[in-house]
């Protein structure tokens, strides 16, 4: 009796665990998403970077 329990019980979980969500999201919009990611992350660098007419940070120790 407690060996059909369990076999019934790993049963539910084995069916229940083979349960696929898909979700999908338009194309245009994730693209447009995409390139302003690109583009804040093009903004930072270039923010990182001094200029040419700025001398560089001096390391201190």
């Amino acid at each position: 009796m407690k060996k059909i329990r369990i076999v019934m019980l790993l049963a539910a979980f084995a069916l229940s665990a083979c349960v696929t969500i898909n979700i999908y999201f338009p194309a245009a919009a994730a693209e447009k998403a995409a390139d302003k990611i690109i583009e804040e992350v093009w903004q930072t660098q270039k923010a990182d970077k001094p200029s040419a007419n700025q001398p560089a940070a001096k390391e201190t120790k």
